[in-house]
């Protein structure tokens, strides 16, 4: 196991003999220990409290992982909690995949990273949404 990460409730590592996701900001394997209790957050957007969407994807990158850490806080989570995330991106591009990676990393912080899928869509549930991020945690 490279890159490992271990709470109390999870295990974060990529494998030997799968390729370091570690470089790209995620990791290929995440295992929750008995016991923990799991926690769903719902896609969160970029849209602020009052639901207005600023035009620029990094900003609303930015305003969904605030909203993500929102929802966390409210289940007493954290982002180190996380073990799984999906991630939604309209009009998909290696330029919006390296503003997302460099938000990751500044709203996750150091260590290993939680497991993600990446899925380029076409449209998101409101016009001019650009980015929306789910969770799953685990808290012991």
């Amino acid at each position: 196991m490279s890159s490992t990460t271990a709470k109390s409730s999870i295990c974060l590592f990529n494998p030997a003999g799968l390729y370091d996701a570690s470089a790209n900001g995620y990791s290929h394997v995440g295992l929750v220990q008995a016991g923990a209790r799991l926690v769903f957050i719902a896609g969160q957007g970029g849209e602020d409290e009052r639901g207005a969407l600023d035009p620029d994807f990094r900003l609303q990158v930015r305003q969904a992982l605030g909203n993500l850490r929102t929802a966390l806080a409210a289940a007493g989570a954290d982002t180190s909690d996380i073990v799984k995330l999906t991630v939604l991106i309209v009009d998909h591009s290696e330029e919006r995949l390296h503003i997302f990676g460099a938000e990751m990393e500044a709203a996750l912080g150091e260590g290993a990273k939680p497991t993600c899928t990446l899925i380029p869509v076409p449209r998101l549930a409101l016009d001019g949404m650009l980015f929306e991020i789910e969770a799953v945690a685990a808290l012991r």
